[in-house]
Order: C-alpha cells, then structure tokens, then sequence
C-alpha cells in the first residue's frame, strides 16, 4: 500500500507521536511502530479536526463518532501479535485510519462501518490499498460472509462483545476490543476456543462505539 506522508510539519508530528505516545507505553511491535510512523492520520479525520490528529486523545471524525487516541490503537495491534499472513476483521473503520495501518501489516482487512458518511470517506481514502473491503452495516453484526478471521479487533470500547461476532473467528484466533466495566474503559483480549472471555490488559481509555450496550434491567415503579 502507498501512503499519503504529507507534508514536513505532519510527519515530524508523526514522530513526535511514536516516541512521546508510542515506544514509551509498550507499543513494542517494531512492524506496528512503523505502520503508524508511516500513515498519516490527518487524512483519516474531520477535515476540521486535522490539527488534532496527532494528540493523546480522541479526534472527532463526524457522524457524532470519534477516532481513538494513538496510544489505544498502538495498543490494541501490539496486543494482537499480528502475523503477515493473517486475515482480519475491523469493527469501527471510521475513516479507515486503523485499516490503513492494518493493511500494512496483514494479508487482508475486512472493516465494517455503521455510518455511511465514514464508510464513502474510508473507501475514498484507501482507494489504493488492494487488501482492504470496507464494509457498510452494523457494527454488531461484522461480516460473516468475508470470514472466517484470524484476528477481531474492535477498534473502540464496548459494554459486551456479542457471540456472532466472535463466531467468525476461527477457533484460535484472537480477539481485542476496548471493554467497558462499571463505566471505565480498559483494553482487553481474548482468544476463541471451546469457551471464551475477553480479559483486560491496559487500563488505557478509548472511545465508545454505539450499538453494543448491554440491556437495561427494567424496573417496575414502586
């Protein structure tokens, strides 16, 4: 895949984010390190928000959604101990920026998006990259039909992660996602087998994804 390096300014940003954010937080991954020096965020957010994509939080990307901070995705690709051949499933494209680094290190990337504004702006952007399908739809429900996956990662934070997702990922594969517990994010993982759990790793916030809130209990008036 080819990258748009941008200009001067951008990619001393981009540096500054890999050594402040990244190589001192255990994003240790010398491929991820290099993927994300490499793909310039500001072409993946709200064009308003492009002078704050390199910042040690969330970025607005529009639709009400948000892109997570550097140090959470850094994380969360670390965690997954990605392999050249692996095939993976993106819940949460956005704007494509995780897919794009995705495309640099796995074979192939399969990314769903909820919102169709993000999902035009996702496939404009990585028009070029021959292994990236961005997929409209419901984030909960992925999609089976380019599966099964090596790899699930859920590129924000979730109160549950539901069973038809992690059903398309083969026995063995892993899983990570941001995990929502009594109102705090924290990063987790997980690998599929007989029974599965995702079990947290990072206390490290991330942004909320919609559409995977756990039911509330209904309480009669008294």
């Amino acid at each position: 895949m080819t990258t748009m390096m941008g200009n001067s300014t951008e990619a001393a940003a981009r540096a500054a984010m890999v050594v402040s954010q990244l190589r001192t937080t255990a994003v240790n991954d010398p491929r991820v390190i290099a993927a994300m020096a490499d793909v310039p965020r500001e072409a993946f957010v709200a064009t308003e928000a492009a002078e704050l994509a390199y910042r040690d939080r969330p970025v607005p990307l529009g639709a009400g959604r948000e892109q997570n901070p550097p140090l959470a995705t850094g994380r969360l690709l670390t965690a997954a101990e990605l392999s050249p051949h692996d095939k993976v499933l993106l819940i949460g494209a956005g704007r494509g920026y995780t897919a794009a680094v995705l495309a640099e290190l796995v074979a192939q990337v399969v990314a769903v998006e909820s919102e169709a504004e993000l999902a035009a702006a996702a496939r404009s952007a990585l028009a070029d990259a021959g292994n990236v399908t961005i997929v409209e739809g419901a984030l909960t429900d992925g999609a089976a039909d380019h599966g099964p996956y090596d790899v699930l990662i859920v590129d924000g934070a979730v109160e549950q992660l539901p069973d038809a997702l992690v059903a398309q990922v083969k026995t063995g594969g892993r899983v990570l996602a941001g995990l929502i517990d009594g109102g705090v994010a924290r990063l987790a993982s997980g690998v599929k087998s007989d029974g599965f759990a995702l079990v947290p790793f990072a206390d490290i916030d991330c942004v909320t994804l919609p559409g995977f809130e756990r039911p509330r209990a209904f309480h009669f008036p008294g």
